[in-house]
């Protein structure tokens, strides 16, 4: 829970504006349970709609203490669920409507808890270059490296597919251990070649008539390429000498 300062002596403007706060008291509201975030990405996310800060007549943003709280969520859903900004808005959009909806997510782990498969739909299938860089906090020059050397890969329409955010969360997290992109490199040479022997055994069955059985070719492939993470995992435990959680 994020806790917006008091007013005194550290407020500031914000407790001349009844308690609205500047972007900078914001910033340093959010760094204690977000040290990466800078004023670039609460500018970003407010261009795209996360959040409508006051202006001043001088047109200086001021923040409330909800818009401080709703910045978290989508900070937080970021961080903890890889989700895309167009999701986060339109999920946050409708609670404050007062719909009852349920926060999608993309099928992956955060901390060791399990979170649901996404649902079908374009909203969670693609994200923009800008969403990718804001949900990776990278510049242009460092996702360009991203491409160069295959770790994330745009489609054909210019946009990526929402698995590229959970690759730029762990990309930049191994960064953090001095692990550069082009480390990263055999990594993705194995995830390809593991790729192309479960679309060896899938291959017959994409092909068939059957559109049953072309059905079964995408449950069959999500099996194989669970089954091959875990030996990934597991061989990796036994190189390493370690057990992962």
């Amino acid at each position: 829970m994020l806790h917006t300062p008091s007013g005194g002596a550290g407020s500031g403007t914000a407790a001349a504006d009844s308690g609205l706060m500047s972007i900078g008291t914001v910033l340093n509201v959010l760094r204690d349970e977000f040290p990466e975030v800078t004023i670039s990405k609460i500018r970003f996310l407010e261009s795209e709609g996360l959040i409508e800060p006051q202006r001043t007549p001088s047109g200086y943003r001021k923040f409330s203490a909800s818009d401080v709280e709703r910045l978290g969520q989508v900070l937080r859903m970021q961080r903890d669920h890889y989700l895309p900004l167009k999701v986060i808005r339109e999920y946050l959009d409708a609670v404050e409507r007062g719909e009852d909806v349920r926060l999608p997510a993309l099928g992956r782990q955060r901390d060791g808890e399990a979170l649901p498969e996404a649902t079908e739909g374009p909203t969670v299938a693609r994200i923009g270059r800008a969403e990718l860089l804001a949900a990776a906090d990278i510049d242009e020059a460092e996702l360009a490296e991203w491409e160069s050397y295959g770790l994330v890969t745009p489609l054909s329409d210019g946009v990526y597919d929402a698995e590229a955010v959970t690759v730029a969360a762990l990309v930049t997290e191994l960064g953090r251990f001095g692990i550069e992109p082009r480390h990263l490199r055999m990594v993705k040479a194995a995830a390809d070649r593991e790729a192309g022997l479960v679309d060896q055994v899938v291959a017959p069955l994409r092909r068939h008539r059957n559109p049953q059985t072309r059905t079964h070719a995408e449950a069959r492939t999500k099996e194989l390429a669970g089954l091959t993470t875990k030996l990934h995992a597991a061989l990796l435990q036994t190189a390493l000498g370690v057990r992962l959680p």
